[in-house]
């Protein structure tokens, strides 16, 4: 049960699946992780969280995702799209390929202290976000803007993202499985 109050925006989980995966050789979404697609591991990962609903990020019609307006953009593309059928929201913002991420972790980034970004020292993801009209206008000139940068540490440094520190027992969980050797790592 929520504590948040009526007035509150609502708090949306947006979990970024909508990558080439082309350092992988395969879909990274569909790796076998536990027994199931890492896609259904991390989506019950976001599940589990005081959040309102969840979104994918992603041509994934079998998960209701939204697909992004223009394609191979990397994560701000995806981000983008989804903020484009997205009302005003705090969103939490995870990519498919961290298998470690545990709950405690994210619920750091829930709890921290108001602000428009939140992500943790020196990586950009998984973050908050606050998504007003504002962003998402600024979102909207980018995906207009082809040559515009695809980093998201951009977006991040022009919201004056609050910078979380971290444990080395909480990097550990915040590994990114982008080729088959990190995967082999992250899913043993």
């Amino acid at each position: 049960m929520t504590t948040r109050t009526k007035l509150s925006l609502p708090h949306i989980g947006v979990l970024l699946a909508g990558g080439a995966s082309s350092r992988m050789g395969q879909d990274k979404a569909e790796l076998p992780y536990q027994g199931r697609p890492l896609i259904a591991h991390m989506l019950a990962l976001l599940q589990g969280l005081d959040l309102d609903r969840v979104v994918v990020s992603g041509d994934r019609p079998e998960f209701a995702g939204i697909a992004d307006i223009s394609p191979l953009r990397g994560p701000l593309g995806g981000l983008a799209s989804v903020a484009m059928q997205l009302p005003d929201a705090d969103l939490l913002v995870v990519p498919v390929d961290m298998p470690q991420l545990g709950a405690a972790l994210l619920s750091r980034l829930q709890r921290a202290p108001a602000a428009a970004c939140v992500h943790f020292v020196d990586l950009p993801l998984p973050m908050r976000l606050r998504l007003d009209a504002p962003l998402r206008h600024w979102l909207g000139d980018w995906l207009t803007d082809m040559n515009a940068p695809r980093a998201l540490h951009r977006m991040q440094t022009r919201l004056q993202s609050l910078a979380l520190p971290l444990q080395m027992a909480d990097q550990l969980q915040l590994g990114n499985a982008n080729t088959p050797a990190d995967w082999e790592r992250l899913s043993a």
